[in-house]
């Protein structure tokens, strides 16, 4: 593994990503979660989404509990994932196969860090959407209490979904990521040497490769994985089950029945599918797609940038 100095230079550099993105792009991400709650239909398709107007109330609810666990869970995949890639590499396994292992492990670890802030994130974002919860949009220690109150380990609800999700995701994504990232690389190199430049690239030409390459890497496993996300916002979403505020049609309400918390992940989905069809497993997809692809572009250009900054020691690819 890294020495300790570069195991720290690469946590600092991903976290630093996660907390820029994160506060620059939270308001998408609480718009993905509104469009993919279960009465979605009946609190937002009576009127346009653009003219819509609490569907864009308390955009930042919730976001002090991602911070608190997403922002070091990016500084402990960054850590985990560049550690197995320079320890894997060196070996005769297909340097594909290399990208996804590493990622899958690091993306188990970190979701156990990161699963409670988004459990209690997923529950802000929809709290004060309805007359009766005007008023209580701040309330995000509330949510929190509440839920650890009727059961701490809700505070994990999901975790089996949330894998489902994100380890197709980091699975599809950094291994397309990674060859994208070489080929434009020696592209890059090619033109800088007919320019007589020399093969060298700059800062700047690692962050835009790294910046494009994620973008499109991101987007393409963000629309694969898209039903995933919606069965682990549902998910989540149950585990602050005592809101009144959700859909008087309840029988399209997953939240309001407290026999549906037992309830699992395929379950879930079948429900899903059942009552709203493939429509309905990639309700918000495009809103994911969309914020993946600026939000991985801004994260893993500003985590290449940041880690060639913090020492050349933390350079782990094999371009």
């Amino acid at each position: 593994m890294f020495p300790l100095s570069t195991s720290m230079s690469i946590w600092l550099a991903g976290a630093g990503a996660g907390l820029g993105v994160n506060v620059v792009l939270y308001p998408l991400d609480t718009l993905k979660t509104r469009i993919q709650a279960p009465d979605s239909n009946a609190m937002y398709v009576k009127k346009a989404i653009w003219r819509n107007r609490s569907l864009y109330r308390g955009l930042y609810q919730g976001i002090g509990s991602l911070l608190i666990t997403s922002v070091p869970a990016s500084g402990v995949f960054f850590t985990v994932y560049e550690g197995f890639k320079y320890t894997l590499l060196p070996t005769s396994i297909p340097s594909p196969l290399i990208y996804g292992i590493s990622s899958t492990l690091a993306q188990i670890i970190t979701s156990a860090i990161v699963i409670p802030g988004e459990v209690i994130k997923q529950n802000a974002q929809v709290i004060g959407q309805s007359s009766n919860d005007r008023g209580k949009s701040s309330q995000t220690f509330a949510v929190a209490k509440e839920i650890v109150k009727r059961d701490p380990l809700n505070l994990w609800r999901g975790y089996s979904a949330l894998l489902i999700r994100d380890i197709p995701f980091t699975a599809l994504q950094f291994p397309l990521l990674e060859r994208i990232k070489k080929m434009m690389s020696k592209e890059a190199q090619l033109r800088k040497q007919q320019r007589g430049c020399g093969p060298t690239l700059s800062l700047s030409d690692h962050v835009k490769i790294a910046t494009l390459s994620a973008s499109i890497a991101g987007s393409a496993a963000a629309w694969i994985t898209t039903p995933a996300d919606v069965v682990k916002t549902r998910l989540m979403l149950k585990a602050h089950d005592n809101r009144q505020n959700w859909s008087k049609q309840k029988d399209i309400s997953l939240c309001n029945s407290r026999n549906n918390v037992s309830r699992g992940t395929w379950s879930v989905a079948h429900d899903i599918w059942v009552k709203e069809g493939l429509r309905g497993l990639f309700r918000g997809g495009f809103i994911r797609t969309a914020w993946t692809a600026v939000g991985n572009g801004i994260f893993i250009g500003v985590y290449e940038g940041a880690k060639i900054s913090l020492g050349p020691s933390t350079r782990t690819d094999s371009s």
